[in-house]
């Protein structure tokens, strides 16, 4: 595993991270939020995360409020907000989409024990994750990223209740198309494959943006799958945590 990076002076961290309950993915996560942490004093936190239900808009983010945790609130940043819907014409303001959505609400703890409740974040739900809406959504959240210190964060997990062995080969070969920063080889592993990873319209916004960002490289910091907790290997859900840089 990569070692952990030191406090930087860049202007954004990027990762990915799983959203399932903790006691299964947060172990994992948590390789990502230590890197995430190296970002000291952001002025936003974007999260893109699946819809897994379908309901609501297909694109959607928060233009006001706040998202509260047991760890306290989370202001939205309306202004960032406006200006991903005026750049990108494909997001919309549906609080349905994120009314059963777990996805993105699951990643805010880990980051109010990094930040506490002083950087506003960005949050946006997709059901749309075809490789054409998030290049669209990337550029949009790419050009936010541009003017302000920025922490990325695609939730995700990877193959679902399959047994471990199948679910590593399949996990392996798509990671490896996000090692190489490869969208069209990510999608193409995607669908050659069937690899039932739910977020993976959240990692390929968040791989392009960050290539457009100037972060030339993806690193894998963990991986494992839901039977390294419970014990049973026959249907597990795999996890990764991975970082660009």
């Amino acid at each position: 595993m990569p070692p952990p990076s030191a406090p930087t002076s860049a202007k954004v961290v990027s990762v990915v991270a799983p959203h399932a309950g903790y006691v299964y993915s947060g172990p994992v996560a948590a390789h990502s939020y230590l890197h995430v942490s190296s970002l000291r004093d952001p002025d936003l936190i974007i999260v893109v995360a699946p819809n897994h239900y379908g309901v609501g808009s297909g694109v959607s983010a928060y233009d006001s409020g706040s998202w509260e945790t047991p760890l306290g609130s989370l202001k939205v940043d309306e202004a960032s907000a406006k200006e991903l819907a005026k750049d990108t014409g494909i997001v919309d303001f549906d609080p349905v989409a994120h009314k059963l959505e777990h996805s993105l609400e699951v990643q805010l703890p880990f980051l109010q024990m990094i930040y506490g409740a002083s950087v506003p974040i960005l949050p946006v739900c997709i059901s749309f994750q075809d490789q054409e809406t998030t290049t669209a959504l990337a550029a949009g959240v790419a050009n936010i990223a541009r003017t302000r210190r920025t922490v990325l964060v695609a939730s995700s997990d990877l193959t679902h209740y399959e047994p471990a062995e199948e679910a590593k080969k399949k996990d392996t070969a798509l990671i490896s198309q996000i090692l190489k920063m490869d969208v069209d080889g990510f999608y193409s592993t995607l669908e050659r494959l069937q690899v039932t990873a739910c977020g993976f319209g959240a990692i390929s916004t968040v791989m392009q943006a960050s290539k457009q960002l100037g972060l030339g490289k993806a690193e894998l910091l963990k991986y494992a799958n839901s039977g390294d907790t419970t014990g049973d290997m026959a249907a597990v859900v795999g996890y990764g945590s991975l970082r660009f840089v």
